[in-house]
């Protein structure tokens, strides 16, 4: 119990302090230090996008109101998991991968989704998984891609859906 208190302690301050313990605990606290900070942090990051697009669901029953051409302020997240690199402290720089999402950014706002290869069914679960399909090559640690097509509706698409 006393080691656990202790550790908390030393990864919160900036200039750590150990307090007296028994030679057991304090054993115990080194190997548990030791190897916090030898093995690489997994942590996830995440960016989000907005795309306006127009679309319409082809498969619908006649008369659903998602038939019709309409359009969506789409968010997109982009998360991608990883260690944290020692010397940047980060997994990845969001530059970096706005830079890699910006293609198919350029591919989906302000466009007519139906007229892109691949989303001839435009729905935001084909829509998250159409830009998981075509960043997982350029974007190592990509986890999940979630659509967000209105601020209460969406669809995810991740890793372990492949």
């Amino acid at each position: 119990m006393k080691a656990a208190r202790i550790v908390r302690v030393i990864r919160k301050s900036a200039n750590p302090v150990v307090k007296a313990a028994e030679p057991k605990s304090f054993t115990r606290l080194y190997v548990r230090m030791r190897s916090h900070f030898s093995r690489p942090e997994p942590m996830r990051i995440f960016k989000t996008f907005h795309i306006e697009a127009a679309h319409r669901l082809p498969n619908v029953p006649e008369g659903h109101k998602c038939s019709r051409l309409h359009g969506h302020s789409f968010r997109v997240e982009l998360h991608v998991e990883g260690p944290i690199d020692p010397v940047f402290g980060w997994v990845m720089d969001f530059g970096d991968l706005k830079a890699r999402f910006q293609p198919l950014y350029d591919r989906l706002d302000h466009h007519y989704l139906n007229d892109i290869d691949g989303l001839d069914n435009p729905t935001s679960e084909n829509l998250a998984r159409w830009i998981f399909e075509r960043l997982r090559v350029d974007v190592p640690g990509l986890a999940r891609v979630v659509v967000h097509e209105t601020c209460t509706s969406g669809a995810e698409f991740s890793a372990d859906m492949v």
